[in-house]
């Protein structure tokens, strides 16, 4: 049997008391609809609601990261991924907390450039 060799520059230390982390991750979304206060937005992940994260436009309508809660998540459908796998289709409802003036003017603007048939594609929500 070959001895265990550590490849680690640094050792790491168990943690006997109970600490909680959090690890931040990037989800891509569909923009369902908007408005001032939140949004629907449709994608493949399960998100819990209560769930903070940050809510981020893209630049080509208006470059604006804002904090955000997940209020519901609902089932729609499935659709089979490019590996043939069957997966949920989501669709969430969040809500916009604490946005600035500052931030609110940039959403107003995004609100009205996504006018009927204008569209935006995807959107990220940071974890």
């Amino acid at each position: 049997m070959a001895d265990f060799r550590e490849r680690r520059k640094v050792p790491r230390v168990p943690v006997i008391a109970s600490v909680g982390a959090r690890a931040r991750a990037t989800l891509e979304v569909r923009l369902v609809d908007l408005s001032l206060t939140g949004a629907r937005i449709e994608h493949s992940e399960l998100l819990r609601p209560g769930s903070a994260c940050a809510f981020q436009f893209p630049p080509a309508i208006g470059s604006l990261v804002v904090s955000a809660r997940v209020i519901h998540s609902t089932v729609i459908g499935a659709m089979q991924d490019s590996d043939g796998e069957r997966q949920l289709r989501y669709q969430t409802g969040v809500q916009f907390v604490a946005v600035t003036p500052e931030q609110r003017t940039v959403l107003e603007g995004i609100v009205e450039r996504l006018t009927p048939g204008g569209g935006v594609g995807v959107v990220r929500l940071l974890f």
